[in-house]
């Protein structure tokens, strides 16, 4: 949908906006769209309980119960209950790997629509665009898939073998962008969006009841040039909503250790800078070493493209390998080899005690006091457990210190800095903070989630109703759990418009806002192009 060469009336207010185009805007997108779930007659739940719950209303939707009285009792790898819930139904005893038919069953109902606009900067997908195409993703394929469409049958179409469970992140984002098209969606998604600016709007002189103000630039294409290439312009927007929701991720700004020199140009912040020096021959076998920082599968994928190449590695990270919350003791062995390799070397070949040495000449040795004969080595790579970073040098070398405080001088010929990111919420005030956990702190996934109502996902210190937050915003960092987001919010939405149609107040649809647009042309200023719902 393109937001530009039209006007809407002043005074409309569109019911609601999401800001993110990912699979958390997808799917709720999908629920808004009249995609109803009921509890199939035919069907049975594993979990005996939840089932006689949902079989004491099944003339209603799961968007019509009460999520609270659901979600009691039931236990999952989330610790959000309505994500527990959602992935119970979706996927009953996915985590004890059975393959249970869900006991859901899809109506589309267009009568229980709820008009609703998708804002995205790229393709819908999210920054599953940007991601590595070509590493498999942490998560099984169908915990990776949303409601109506099995993302295995969709894989099966585009090539005659799938080699296992698990998909690329390019494979991933393609299913996205089919998604949105396979399930008509297309209508609600207005791509090439920037939001700059959501801001609390009081009542009116003509007496419009408070609501949000969404503002941003929207990428338009132009003229064609000669060669080929388009022109583009940036066109500001202008949209009114009664709800927001807060669905962007959190990949967008890469996190930063504030060691001194990090801004020196070998000094890397992005799995893609290590892309781009591969593909410009920059490491080969004969370089210096690549230093990775992080433990997170991010830096477990630089480690392996960088070991691929026979480049020397140098891996520096703060908590112990043994450390039940690193993401490698926390992954099933068979199902993830390649992480378990790279634990397997973060674990056997690791430094210590040689503190203030350059280790460039020494890296391809085994380190015999870290494994023994019958373990597998790894030479070329060199772990430093429990080590920050202290300073980038502009010599390339690089200084890093031990918990004990031991200081150890390396020299690389890249550093690639991977311990996670920040999401980009520049367009709230202080860019967000106040609606964290700890209001003094940045938001982030692992951190400093925004606090939201654990049934609803309204997030509780908005300065006023009708904003909500999902995702990996809220804490939800893999696809397979943030869809119970979306059923929370969908949920209170559809809630609230039954509350709303029992007083007479009508909602607008986003056909009759498009009906009553004009035409900028007509303008005395056609070149500022504005939606003012």
């Amino acid at each position: 949908m393109d937001l530009h060469d039209k006007e809407i009336l002043p005074g409309d207010i569109l019911p609601v906006v999401i800001i993110g185009n990912g699979p958390s805007g997808i799917c709720l997108s999908y629920l808004l769209s009249g995609y109803t779930p009921y509890l199939s007659p035919e069907a049975s739940h594993p979990n005996p309980l939840l089932h006689s719950k949902l079989a004491e209303h099944p003339h209603l939707s799961l968007l019509e119960q009460d999520l609270e009285y659901l979600c009691e009792g039931l236990e999952g790898r989330s610790s959000n209950p309505v994500a527990v819930l959602f992935d119970s139904l979706l996927l009953p005893d996915s985590d004890f790997g059975f393959d249970h038919t869900s006991p859901l069953e899809w109506q589309y109902e267009p009568e229980r629509a709820i008009p609703h606009l998708v804002l995205g900067k790229g393709p819908p997908g999210g920054a599953w665009h940007a991601m590595e195409g070509s590493m498999l993703t942490l998560s099984l394929a169908n915990w990776m898939e949303l409601p109506g469409l099995k993302l295995k049958d969709w894989m099966r179409d585009k090539r005659r073998n799938v080699r296992n469970d698990r998909a690329t992140p390019a494979e991933i984002a393609s299913y996205y962008q089919h998604y949105v098209s396979q399930m008509s969606l297309e209508q609600n998604f207005a791509c090439g969006t920037l939001v700059t600016s959501v801001t609390r709007q009081p009542i009116s002189q003509e007496g419009s009841p408070p609501c949000w103000r969404v503002t941003g630039l929207q990428r338009r294409e132009g003229e064609e040039l000669g060669d080929g290439s388009t022109l583009s312009e940036e066109v500001p927007f202008s949209v009114l909503a009664r709800n927001v929701v807060l669905a962007t991720g959190t990949h967008d700004i890469p996190a930063r250790l504030g060691a001194q020199g990090e801004s020196l140009p070998f000094v890397c912040h992005s799995f893609w800078d290590l892309e781009a020096a591969i593909a410009r021959g920059e490491l080969n076998q004969s370089s210096d070493p690549v230093l990775v920082v992080g433990a997170g599968l991010t830096a477990a994928d630089a480690v392996l493209a960088t070991h691929h190449l026979n480049t020397p590695v140098y891996h520096a990270f703060r908590r112990s390998v043994n450390d039940p919350e690193l993401i490698f003791n926390q992954l099933p062995k068979l199902l993830y080899p390649e992480y378990h390799k790279v634990h397997q070397m973060m674990t056997q070949q690791h430094q210590r005690n040689n503190s203030q040495q350059d280790h460039t000449q020494n890296l391809h040795r085994s380190n015999p006091s870290s494994s023994s004969s019958s373990l597998p080595r790894y030479p070329g790579y060199l772990s430093f457990p429990r080590h920050r970073v202290v300073e980038f040098r502009p010599d390339r070398k690089c200084v890093l210190e031990s918990d004990a405080g031991e200081r150890t001088v390396v020299q690389v010929s890249k550093a690639l800095v991977l311990i996670g990111a920040h999401p980009n919420l520049s367009f709230l005030d202080n860019n967000g903070r106040s609606l964290g956990m700890n209001p003094e702190e940045p938001i982030s996934c692992r951190r400093n989630p925004i606090e939201v109502d654990p049934f609803t996902n309204r997030v509780i210190a908005a300065n006023g109703p009708g904003m909500y937050a999902m995702g990996p915003l809220v804490g939800e960092n893999f696809v397979r759990f943030l869809k119970g987001g979306a059923l929370a919010i969908a949920s209170d939405l559809t809630k609230r418009q039954k509350e709303e149609a029992e007083k007479g107040e009508g909602e607008l649809s986003i056909d009759r806002l498009m009906d009553r647009c004009v035409d900028r042309q007509t303008r005395a200023d056609p070149e500022v192009c504005l939606v003012d719902v």
